[in-house]
């Protein structure tokens, strides 16, 4: 059973946590808790510390990434072009229009493919460089364009994709 000790101890608890509670609450309301306040040049130091940490390794040219690139390569990683594109000769477009014989050739320029009026706005030749530049980010290269495809990012791949399309030309292309 219950003294009457008891019940004076945990009433005083009881008080207590109120008082404690009370207390926090009005004084959050007289002085709001400080956050912590990141301002730019901060910011801008611990992101040029990173810098510092990892130094960004420039991009070869791409006649040099060429001239060391592998069709092979090219051909592993164009497996993620099957999907939309097709590559023999005669070949029927898909989601994307035929690549054979691309290089050198007009863009928009093969038969039967509809194709986005920003890439038939921009018209040319697809050359090397161009290619390289729509393979590393195409709607960046080309906005507007119907290409859901991200892009390559390592600059060895894309060199070995073009090797790989140019491959597939009757008289293809001379390197840069």
């Amino acid at each position: 059973m219950w003294s009457i000790n008891t019940n004076k101890y945990l009433g005083g608890f009881i008080v207590v946590a109120w008082l404690l509670l009370v207390v926090d609450f009005v004084g959050d309301q007289l002085i709001p808790p400080i956050e912590p306040i990141v301002s730019k040049a901060s910011a801008e130091t611990v992101s040029a510390e990173k810098a510092v940490d990892k130094p960004a390794v420039p991009e070869q040219p791409l006649n040099v990434l060429l001239a060391t690139a592998n069709v092979d390569k090219g051909k592993k990683v164009a497996k993620k072009c099957v999907a939309c594109h097709s590559f023999e000769s005669g070949g029927k477009n898909k989601v994307g229009p035929n690549l054979h014989n691309i290089l050198g050739k007009n863009r928009a320029g093969a038969s039967g493919f509809s194709y986005s009026s920003a890439i038939k706005t921009m018209g040319g030749k697809w050359g090397f460089e161009d290619m390289n530049a729509f393979l590393k980010k195409p709607k960046k290269f080309m906005p507007g364009t119907k290409m859901s495809f991200s892009g390559l990012k390592k600059a060895g791949d894309r060199a070995a994709v073009i090797l790989y399309l140019r491959s597939f030309s009757d008289s293809p292309v001379t390197l840069p």
